[in-house]
């Protein structure tokens, strides 16, 4: 498989309201490189203004979800300029925040392996649904480097006390231990569990309001860590009285009053 293709990630939205990504490397448990990083990026600009789409579920081919990034690039690194290594993390980065920040429900779907930036990629969708034999770890140490562009999702999604174990240790741990910690929402027995639960989770998502969706998910961004002080409180009093204006809610409330499905429910 060649890393000048498109074939590396694939993207798929021939099911109404639902874009699937597909890491494409099988051979390499889906490493990543800089054609990945390139092709996910056009990809996740893409989808942002995909006003049709309403979930973006995230997959890996072959045995794994992904291994982390490819060894061969993580060797040709050790040669770049620091510049250069500047350049190719701010890649990786920006990556993982135009994923982080889709205005749609994003869920990533893991089976095997998912490892460094694999965890990475996991802990920026919104929600994870894992297979029980799915094995999770931030192995970056025991290479001599560190998981330095993920951590602020990684930390986001399982605290910073248990990234001192996982960061420093560079240990796997399990599917059990990763919804335990927080990283993976649910847990289920194999492939064909995690297609019916990821199916049993779309359809909830297409009761919800798309609008509202995306403005919960920047709810979430501005409130989580600050103080509860009068700054923060404005700010939501703000939120919610925008929302209550807006055509969605009149919608929705109307729907609720006529006994009725609202119309993005449909």
């Amino acid at each position: 498989m060649s890393d000048s293709s498109e074939d590396v990630v694939l993207l798929n939205t021939t099911r109404a309201g639902v874009a699937v990504v597909t890491l494409n490397r099988p051979k390499v448990h889906n490493a990543f490189n800089p054609t990945v990083i390139e092709r996910l990026i056009d990809i996740f600009k893409t989808l942002k203004g995909a006003d049709g789409v309403r979930v973006v579920l995230v997959e890996g081919a072959g045995p794994s979800f992904s291994a982390g990034a490819d060894l061969a690039w993580m060797r040709a690194a050790a040669d770049y300029s620091a510049a250069d290594n500047r350049e190719d993390a701010g890649d990786m980065a920006g990556m993982l925040h135009l994923l982080h920040t889709l205005p749609q429900v994003t869920i990533a779907l893991v089976h095997g392996a998912a490892m460094a930036g694999g965890c990475g990629i996991v802990s920026a969708c919104d929600m994870a649904i894992a297979t029980k034999t799915a094995s999770f770890g931030l192995s970056e140490v025991r290479l001599g480097i560190i998981p330095a562009v993920i951590s602020p999702y990684v930390i986001r999604a399982i605290g910073p006390r248990a990234a001192h174990r996982y960061f420093l240790t560079a240990e796997r741990f399990d599917a059990a231990t990763a919804m335990a910690l927080g990283l993976v929402h649910t847990v289920v027995d194999d492939n064909n569990a995690l297609a019916q639960e990821s199916e049993r989770v779309v359809q909830q998502i297409f009761t919800c309001a798309p609008g509202a969706i995306n403005a919960a998910k920047e709810l979430i961004n501005a409130v989580a860590g600050r103080p509860i002080d009068s700054h923060l409180m404005a700010d939501t009093s703000r939120r919610i009285a925008e929302r209550r204006a807006s055509d969605e809610a009149k919608e929705g409330l109307t729907a609720f009053l006529e006994k009725r499905k609202p119309s993005w429910s449909e």
